[in-house]
């Protein structure tokens, strides 16, 4: 299982080919295309069952400050397993979440998409950012930005699943009543 304390392990030096590229950009799309129509249970299919899918609470600290804006064992909004991830897709069936009724309207932009050899043939060093906007009721509306830092492990069929998601927002404090979404 990779490690989602430890940097992402990457030669920045070898970027992945303009193929291997072009092939997650259309990953990524097909990604936000199933968390927008809240497709969840095929967005599953993306993961990998070692995934660790980790949004660390972000924290402003001086910049001396070694740790950074964030540090695995504080605060965090997710660190699930994918058995946890399917717990919080099964949940949106149930029709006692009522945080979900009406459904939430979303919409995922993803860009800024940078792939890297790993060293492992397997492993694909992946950064994008993205804004994550969602709309429920009314007037009730929720915009939250950021980065990603994932693992993709390639697949035998040459797809690829998502084994590691670091995902690093921009704000400290969210503002949001709930966090019904995935990044």
């Amino acid at each position: 299982m990779l490690d989602i304390a430890r940097p992402i392990a990457a030669n920045f030096d070898s970027p992945a080919a303009e193929e291997t590229l072009r092939s997650i950009e259309r990953f990524y799309y097909k990604e936000a295309r199933l968390l927008d129509a809240e497709n969840y249970r095929a967005w599953l299919e993306l993961i990998d069952e070692d995934i660790r899918y980790w949004m660390p609470g972000m924290e402003t600290r001086r910049r001396d400050d070694k740790r950074g804006s964030y540090e695995y064992g504080e605060m965090a909004f997710f660190d699930d397993n994918y058995a946890m991830l399917k717990v919080r897709v099964a949940r949106y069936d149930d029709p006692s979440a009522w945080a979900d009724n009406p459904a939430t309207r979303h919409a995922h932009l993803i860009s800024n998409i940078e792939a890297f050899e790993t060293g492992d043939p397997q492993l694909l060093a992946v950064f994008s950012g993205f804004t994550n906007v969602r709309n429920r009721n009314l007037k009730d509306q929720d915009v939250i930005h950021g980065r990603r830092e994932d693992m993709l492990r390639r697949q035998v069929n040459g797809s690829f699943k998502v084994a590691l998601r670091r995902v690093l927002i921009v704000q400290d404090i969210l503002l949001s009543k709930n966090l019904n979404t995935f990044f």
